[in-house]
């Protein structure tokens, strides 16, 4: 997974200037838009795949006809002389793991909406799914090095903070390092939790870093894309900067020729990324800015359902 063509690129975001209310007011939208969409269209799917490790043993209650025989207690049955079942409520509590890349490229974006801005939303999305469900959601921010770890927790504040951290968080590197966030999430997660791995995945290679994630946890890779990173539109002669590492280049982006071998780059770039990731077994999500990302999401977690159904 070498660096693509798709890095050349940046934002005029990096130098905008936030107030305190803007902040606040962005995130309360944020909280406002993704708490609809987890009461009315995706709570269910994310409860569905993502149940919890085990039952408890609650209570027993009388035999009604239609129980499973296998349900009786058979110790209360004899004692009390009719027939009762066990009761029990299923083990739901999760640890949720949101793994977020908050290098220099995910600031790009040549919509309305930044890689980065798109990354909170469906991060936002997940977080509230999770605690509507009971579980606990951590996060994980990292670029060239682990920027902020926050432990699992419960709560609305506790998510409110985490969607902060993710629109504003301001890093200290530039690059991508996926390698050193995964080693120091399997140092630091060390119970099986649901990982979501969000990204533009424009990094060297991970897949040693990535096989041990993928064993220890339920790990879901979500592939953060600008339509301007699969092709360049004919407008001439442009310089092009990368914005993790300075560097620029300028193209002619009349010339079919070189939009072409942009375009093949990119692809070429993106298969590599799928196979090593179906090579650890491993889920993906491919988003892309300026989209409705719901139902991508929802078309995931059915296919899912589906498919854990029939193990």
């Amino acid at each position: 997974m070498r660096r693509g063509p798709s890095t050349l690129l940046r934002s005029a975001r990096d130098d905008e200037a936030r107030t305190p209310a803007e902040i606040l007011k962005k995130i309360r939208a944020l909280e406002i838009k993704t708490k609809g969409l987890v009461q009315t269209a995706f709570a269910g799917d994310y409860h569905s795949v993502f149940k919890g490790r085990g039952m408890n043993f609650q209570d027993v209650r009388e035999y009604q006809p239609g129980d499973e025989i296998r349900s009786i207690d058979w110790n209360v049955t004899a004692r009390l002389g009719a027939a009762y079942v066990k009761k029990f409520t299923e083990e739901r509590e999760l640890t949720v793991m949101l793994v977020v890349d908050v290098s220099a490229s995910g600031n790009f974006g040549s919509v309305s909406q930044s890689k980065r801005e798109l990354a909170a939303e469906v991060a936002c999305l997940l977080a509230f799914s999770a605690i509507r469900n009971n579980d606990k959601v951590g996060l994980l921010l990292f670029s060239d090095r682990v920027e902020l770890f926050i432990p699992p927790k419960k709560g609305r504040s506790h998510t409110l903070r985490i969607i902060r951290e993710i629109l504003y968080f301001e890093p200290a590197g530039r690059g991508t390092l996926p390698a050193l966030a995964l080693d120091y999430l399997n140092k630091v997660v060390t119970r099986r939790a649901v990982v979501f791995f969000v990204s533009d995945f424009q990094a060297g290679d991970f897949s040693r870093e990535l096989s041990v994630s993928g064993r220890r946890h339920d790990f879901i890779a979500l592939h953060i894309q600008d339509q301007r990173e699969e092709y360049l539109p004919n407008v001439g002669i442009i310089t092009l900067e990368d914005a993790e590492t300075g560097e620029q280049i300028e193209i002619n982006t009349a010339d079919r020729t070189t939009r072409a071998r942009f375009s093949a780059a990119a692809e070429t770039e993106r298969a590599a990324l799928y196979r090593t990731l179906r090579r650890n077994n491993i889920d993906a999500i491919s988003l892309r800015t300026g989209e409705n990302y719901l139902p991508a999401l929802r078309s995931f977690f059915k296919q899912r359902e589906r498919r854990l159904a029939v193990r």
